[in-house]
């Protein structure tokens, strides 16, 4: 990747800093991915989109800029993508997942505060992700305290929108909501300099819709035993999802589909169908934080789902199309995002029902509920969540954890145990 060099520069990356980081996350993702056995071919590209990770990208990124398109960074899905896409932009996830740049955060930011929050932050203080320089704004959202306090000190560093989550889903919620996403098309406007159109909106629309569709099949194939698909791999995709062009990612991951429907045709599988079935539940997992599903993967077990934002709450429920108006195709895009059911609502049975679904339609021997210290949503759901598991005769562990690597060890034995108790 040394011929990016100069365009590194010229985002103003700290170049040792960003080297140190790069090779930090080569070695990690050649342990933890390129030593699995019988990985499905359609991965090669998806290795390619990581070994260009700050790369090809990147240029695609900046080419977009020159031709005056805006690059817009986002933290949530709450964001909508078909309003971005349909405004010129190009959005890209830009959520921390590494303890690489936690310390930098750390020097302004209280240590109590959840890693998730810290690593982004700290990748923008230290300026070493090119994502973030590469972009012209970002938008952040009230999805928790920690977010939205953060938000007001990272628009001293770039210009930040807040979009307001309701907190709760009566008539005068989904109405603030509705307002929400049409000031967010202002701002899109605003920011692009155009006028966004019933036709853009409703081609993206399809787009997107689509984007979804094909990881919802990658997912289904996961339905079968035995899997076709690593946990880690599927991980991967919805990993990528976030910043990866959209028409070329959808086309990948059909093609992937394809591949593991055939494989699922013939009964062949990553793994030893007596391998006990995990369904992770919880907070999501941003690229590098593979933690998690290589020690259950390392330990007998197998991923079938994520119940997360970095899995099935990306995808499930499409925006309805061929509504008659903009302002009806605004509300449908409302309507669906509203769906997506984080712990920052209150009540939030339908995330419990969600959970309680994907252990029977994934065929789950047990739940591995994952929580980043000092999120405390996910945290006090847990409480909910494990009287309804239990309820249900469904083992749960609950792993509570950051993103160092000191406590594999710990987590390991604890995983191994739980293994072995649903075998």
């Amino acid at each position: 990747m040394s011929d990016y060099n100069e365009m590194w520069k010229g985002l103003g990356l700290d170049m040792e800093r960003h080297d140190q980081l790069l090779n930090a996350l080569g070695a990690i993702y050649s342990d933890v991915y390129m030593g699995q056995k019988d990985r499905p071919k359609g991965m090669e590209y998806f290795d390619f989109v990581m070994s260009e990770v700050h790369g090809l990208r990147i240029k695609e990124l900046l080419d977009h800029k020159e031709k005056g398109g805006k690059i817009v960074g986002t933290f949530c899905l709450y964001v909508p993508d078909e309003i971005i896409l349909a405004g010129g932009g190009v959005g890209v996830g830009l959520c921390g997942g590494a303890q690489f740049s936690v310390p930098d955060a750390e020097a302004v930011l209280p240590r109590n505060l959840c890693p998730l929050i810290k690593s982004a932050f700290g990748f923008k203080l230290a300026k070493i992700c090119p994502y973030f320089e590469a972009a012209d704004f970002v938008i952040g959202e009230t999805t928790c305290d920690g977010k939205k306090k953060v938000w007001e000190l990272l628009n001293n560093h770039i210009p930040t929108y807040v979009m307001e989550i309701p907190n709760m889903k009566r008539e005068m919620d989904k109405a603030l909501w509705f307002n929400e996403v049409k000031a967010f098309m202002e701002k899109m406007e605003k920011e692009a300099g155009v006028k966004i159109t019933p036709e853009a909106l409703e081609e993206k629309i399809k787009l997107v819709n689509e984007k979804r569709k094909a990881i919802q099949r990658v997912f289904d194939t996961r339905k079968a035993n035995p899997v076709p698909i690593s946990g880690k791999d599927a991980l991967l995709i919805s990993q990528i999802a976030f910043y990866d062009n959209p028409e070329r990612f959808t086309t990948k991951v059909n093609e992937l589909a394809d591949e593991l429907e055939e494989r699922n045709k013939k009964g062949e599988g990553v793994f030893d169908e007596k391998r006990p079935r995990i369904l992770v539940s919880g907070c999501p997992m941003a690229i590098p934080n593979w933690k998690l599903h290589n020690v259950i993967e390392d330990s007998g077990g197998v991923v079938v789902c994520e119940e997360s934002c970095v899995g099935t709450r990306y995808f499930t429920h499409s925006v309805e199309e061929e509504r008659p108006t903009l302002e009806d195709k605004v509300k449908a895009v409302a309507e669906r995002y509203l769906k997506i059911n984080c712990s920052c609502f209150s009540p939030n049975e339908e995330r419990i029902d969600d959970i309680l679904r994907y252990v029977k339609d994934y065929n789950a021997s047990g739940v591995i509920h994952y929580t980043l210290q000092f999120c405390h949503t996910y945290n006090v759901e847990f409480v909910r969540v494990k009287e309804a598991l239990k309820k249900a005769n469904v083992p749960v562990l609950e792993i509570e954890t950051d993103y160092s690597e000191g406590d594999v060890g710990q987590l390991k034995t604890r995983v191994e145990a739980f293994i072995e108790q649903i075998s």
